[in-house]
């Protein structure tokens, strides 16, 4: 079976996440780069492993968070159609199995709230640990004066915390937002389709996601 390790010793899924995050710094778009995936393929395999999934289920999603944004480096817009592309033709060379890389190539096609939302389990994990990971440490653009929307409201995430109570089948996203820098509204005014889109991806999962901010939960 082909692992999260075999894909980062990939050279090529290498030089896409990092010419992925060539293309978003340029167009002074939000980190994409080998820390944001890091983080969603731990997120999107725990997310499997606390519900008891099977391992193998629990790598793919590993592997889906790992390469879901090498999309990027054709071009942002529609970068989950072009990236599950990409991701079902190396897959295909790694010589993994027709039905592994076909699941994941839809979870990869389907994680961006514009066009997509779960259609398996890998899926459903991939959008709820992508849509978890607002921070500051995002934020590329330094000067503070020229944020956008999107600069602001992530500079604003002083942490982020994605918790899976397997017990009570709950996903909770728990966010500290400082509102001097932006206030809580502004968060669902850029969010509110990711919020939405990880509502229906836990509901896949059977399970529930809750929305916490500054210690109060507001879904």
């Amino acid at each position: 079976m082909i692992t999260l390790e075999d894909i980062k010793k990939n050279e090529e899924v290498q030089e896409l996440i990092l010419s992925a995050q060539k293309q978003m710094k340029a167009i002074g778009y939000t980190e994409h780069s080998v820390r944001h995936v890091s983080i969603v393929s731990s997120r999107a395999g725990r997310i499997l492993e606390t519900l008891g999934y099977p391992k193998e289920r629990v790598e793919l999603a590993r592997i889906a968070g790992y390469m879901h944004d090498i999309g990027n480096c054709v071009n942002r817009a529609y970068h989950a159609h072009s990236g599950a592309i990409l991701a079902y033709q190396i897959l295909k060379d790694m010589k993994m199995p027709v039905q592994d890389r076909t699941e994941i190539m839809m979870a990869i096609g389907n994680h961006d709230e514009q066009t997509g939302t779960a259609v398996n389990d890998i899926s459903a994990a991939l959008i709820l640990a992508d849509k978890s990971d607002a921070h500051r440490d995002r934020v590329v653009n330094t000067n503070m004066p020229t944020f956008d929307k999107h600069d602001k409201v992530n500079y604003a995430v002083t942490n982020s915390e994605f918790k899976i109570d397997s017990e009570n089948r709950i996903a909770t996203l728990d966010l500290t937002i400082d509102t001097n820098i932006c206030p809580v509204l502004d968060y669902f005014e850029i969010f509110m389709d990711r919020t939405m889109m990880s509502k229906y991806a836990a509901k896949f999962l059977n399970i529930w996601f809750e929305l916490v901010i500054n210690g109060t939960k507001l879904l």
